[in-house]
């Protein structure tokens, strides 16, 4: 979340960021408002407090002199000062929790480079690598490569699951399998530990991640709303560190993790309802970073060259584009998405968002990070976290599929992948 001190030193300039993002002025008037209604109840709890000191010090030195009727009006004025002392800090505690539910709404502050615009239309291409695929033949969508190769059943999961699911079999399994070993290894060779964490989290990890409270409803919650299943690696990861203090020594720290990630708004407004490209559970491998802020910049430009390896290893044509401020997720302050060509589509999709959040996160958990350059007196400060696709499996499948399907209906299996995939080709089943 922003910072709330913020808004007191510099409305005006939180203001004309947030009007970027499309935030009314409206918002941020609220916002001001309830930072400056907290300081005043701050500041009248702190004095009632001096006076209740100073009148307890009264009391005792009129205890002193005998004089009882002093003594009792004394006591008289400190009961009454313990009331409103209890009603301040009522009040205090009240307009904090209000601060914190409007704060918790507001997106994170775009950064001078994005490009301005309402949507997606305003996205800017940063570079382009590789020529689109080319054939001597009418190349055809995944799911018809797929099917025919008898390595997916879209049928078979709907009559299990509902629709936005599919059935992995034989070499598409072992192709699923060996993307995720594959990525992780090159994440690894880039530095990355890897990490196995829960799928399940409690919602105050939802909440440090910047999922609640804004996306209530798009995922999956156990039927006693305590647990959620995960959009993202990128919401346990975001957690990993919560409530700690690390060794600035210690950053950046990366980390890698292969989970299933679990969506109930995918495909939303009727969009990609055949094949894989939006589906409710999907596996992903998440990068993730923690950075002081002084690294955070740099970070976003290596960690997107990371995502955009496992693409050139695999020799599938991308482009990568920065998101302009009205297509800016929620929590990122910078994002630039790696899309994938996919030649029955004639178009690139994504297949990698990679964000820099700066403390927007860290500021939800609790993480901050402490100089070691012995400077005793140095406060902890908030640390920066950035995030990215390494890449979405699934879209990779789908990827494969179109770029390496071959004329009888084969498809060649990209070069690098070959020793995770045990072959070179996923052949037409005999008939």
């Amino acid at each position: 979340m922003i910072d709330h001190r913020a808004l007191i030193d510099d409305p005006q300039g939180i203001l004309a960021q947030l009007r970027r993002r499309g935030i009314d002025s409206a918002t941020v008037d609220d916002l001001t408002r309830l930072v400056e209604t907290r300081r005043e109840a701050i500041q009248r709890v702190e004095k009632m407090r001096h006076d209740l000191k100073v009148t307890s010090g009264e009391v005792q030195q009129r205890a002193k002199s005998g004089d009882m009727e002093a003594v009792d009006s004394a006591r008289a004025q400190l009961k009454s000062l313990k009331a409103e002392i209890k009603d301040g800090e009522d009040l205090q505690q009240k307009v904090e929790a209000e601060l914190e539910n409007h704060i918790l709404t507001v997106p994170n502050l775009p950064q001078s480079s994005v490009p301005d615009g309402p949507d997606e239309s305003h996205n800017r291409v940063e570079r382009t690598v590789g020529a689109p695929t080319q054939f001597d033949f009418e190349p055809k969508p995944h799911w018809e490569v797929a099917e025919k190769l008898g390595i997916l059943d879209f049928e078979r999961a709907t009559k299990m699951s509902g629709s936005r699911f599919a059935v992995y079999f034989g070499a598409g399994a072992r192709l699923e399998r060996a993307l995720i070993n594959f990525m992780l290894d090159v994440a690894a060779e880039n530095g990355y530990t890897e990490v196995l964490p829960p799928i399940l989290v409690r919602r105050e990890a939802m909440l440090g991640a910047g999922q609640y409270p804004k996306f209530i409803g798009e995922s999956f919650e156990t039927l006693d709303n305590e647990y959620a299943l995960i959009p993202t690696a990128e919401v346990p990861l975001a957690n990993l560190h919560r409530d700690e203090i690390i060794p600035e020594d210690k950053l950046p720290l990366r980390y890698a993790a292969f989970t299933p990630c679990f969506r109930r708004e995918a495909g939303a407004a009727g969009k990609d309802t055949r094949g894989l490209i939006r589906q409710h559970q999907f596996n992903k491998v998440e990068l993730f970073s923690y950075t002081t802020p002084e690294q955070s910049i740099d970070e976003h430009e290596r960690l997107t060259d990371n995502a955009e390896e496992i693409l050139r290893r695999l020799e599938l044509p991308y482009q990568v584009i920065s998101l302009c401020t009205g297509d800016l997720g929620f929590t990122s302050s910078k994002t630039y998405d790696i899309e994938v060509w996919l030649p029955a589509q004639n178009r690139y999709r994504e297949i990698s968002s990679c964000s820099n959040c700066l403390d927007f996160q860290a500021r939800r958990a609790h993480i901050r990070c402490r100089s070691t350059d012995g400077d005793k007196k140095a406060k902890p400060r908030l640390v920066h976290t950035l995030n990215g696709s390494g890449l979405a499996v699934g879209r990779t499948v789908v990827a494969i599929l179109e770029n390496y399907q071959c004329a009888d209906g084969s498809v060649v299996i990209p070069k690098a992948l070959v020793p995770y995939f045990g072959g070179d080709r996923i052949a037409l089943p005999a008939q």
